[in-house]
């Protein structure tokens, strides 16, 4: 059963405000990508690559879209971080997005786009994605071990080059520590 909780009710902590280097274009509420299911609470972030090398922010947010009237797959994240490093919202960050399983319900979920079948991302999207986590920190009262993996929650080979140098996953955790204390200050 899921609890519905209006994020604007008193005592209700309102949504946060949208940085300028966020470009919000909500998919349309359909029961594919954008149910327009209410977040429990938000207790972490799950964090994936897209799985497609080479694609944009911009075609994998397409997807997301068609899928109204494809009705191929339940599907869908918060965000997108380009491969320039470019970020789109999908989803509000009060509604569920279909991306990491049982943690739909209380976590807030980020593809990114990558150049090839490794799964490493381009520094600008590595940073993009640093900077997009500390925000996300801060705004939910978050610490960077809540930043997880797709891997963490279902076992599945995601984000590749997290999983595949898991030396590199604990460098983005320190990274996104520093970024928070920046955005503290």
């Amino acid at each position: 059963v899921i609890k519905w909780i209006d994020p604007f009710a008193p005592g209700e902590r309102p949504l946060p405000e949208t940085p300028d280097w966020i470009t919000v274009e909500l998919l349309p509420l359909n029961e594919f990508s954008r149910p327009g299911t209410p977040l429990e609470e938000v207790n972490g972030i799950v964090f994936h690559y897209v799985g497609n090398p080479g694609t944009t922010a911009a075609q994998n947010h397409s997807f997301f879209t068609n899928l109204a009237q494809t009705g191929e797959t339940y599907a869908s994240s918060h965000f997108l971080v380009g491969l320039d490093g470019e970020v789109l919202q999908n989803v509000p960050l009060n509604e569920v997005a279909y991306c990491s399983n049982q943690r739909n319900d209380d976590t807030i979920s980020i593809e990114c786009c990558h150049p090839d079948e490794t799964g490493k991302f381009y520094d600008s999207t590595y940073q993009t994605l640093v900077n997009l986590c500390a925000y996300l920190c801060v705004e939910f009262d978050l610490k960077p071990d809540d930043v997880i993996r797709h891997y963490d929650v279902t076992g599945k080979i995601c984000p590749k080059y997290f999983v595949d140098y898991p030396e590199k996953w604990e460098d983005f955790h320190k990274d996104v520590k520093k970024a928070i204390k920046i955005l503290k200050k």
